[in-house]
């Protein structure tokens, strides 16, 4: 039987395979459980960002790397201090909608402007930190996933030039998406999920 100092210890041949099989199956369980996680918290942030998380994987090339991002969103919404919005706030935000949305036909890019306005208005109201399009729209989709490709689409009609003027179907299409922004935004991200989940 041969023999090896190992550490101050001698150990036998047959010790030194147990030994290595074990630390192999270690390995190969620690391997497992890792990519297991990976997959995991791939898919809950699939099915948690939607379309955003797409969106994420061609902006940053990769999924690992728009998973870091999409994570980053949301380490940075908690410490904002989003808020519901009183009675009287809520009411004050509905009867602005209810006049712009009455602006629509005579006026429709105004409408659409005045509507992307109210959208930003409300998100500061609730305790969204005044930012570019693009930083608005990232803090949005952590709770609000579900319209975020609508939100894109209805301010990049509301942004565009005189020179390249929406059609009055994409003006009012912009409208319609505003409106179902305006709905989610007003309530609560529990009570969301809940009308979403039934």
């Amino acid at each position: 039987m041969n023999y090896h100092l190992i550490m101050g210890h001698y150990i036998t041949n047959q010790e030194l395979i147990v030994g290595a099989v074990i630390l192999a199956a270690l390995v190969a369980v620690a391997i497992v459980v890792f990519i297991q996680n990976r997959r995991t918290r791939t898919t809950g942030l699939k099915n948690r960002f939607g379309s955003e998380y797409e969106r994420a994987v061609v902006t940053h090339g990769s999924a690992r790397q728009a998973e870091a991002k999409l994570s980053d969103r949301e380490t940075r919404v908690q410490a904002l201090k989003i808020r519901e919005l009183g009675a009287t706030e809520r009411e004050r935000f509905v009867t602005e909608w209810h006049t712009i949305q009455s602006r629509f036909v005579d006026h429709p890019k105004a409408a659409v402007t005045e509507a992307d306005g109210l959208i930003n208005a409300l998100l500061i109201a609730r305790g969204y930190p005044q930012a570019e399009f693009e930083q608005r729209a990232a803090d949005i989709s952590v709770n609000y996933p579900r319209v975020m490709e609508n939100y894109r689409v209805a301010h990049s009609i509301a942004v565009r030039t005189d020179n390249v003027e929406a059609s009055t179907e994409e003006q009012r299409t912009a409208m319609i998406q505003y409106r179902e922004i305006f709905d989610d935004l007003l309530q609560a991200p529990k009570a969301l999920e809940a009308r979403t989940a039934a």
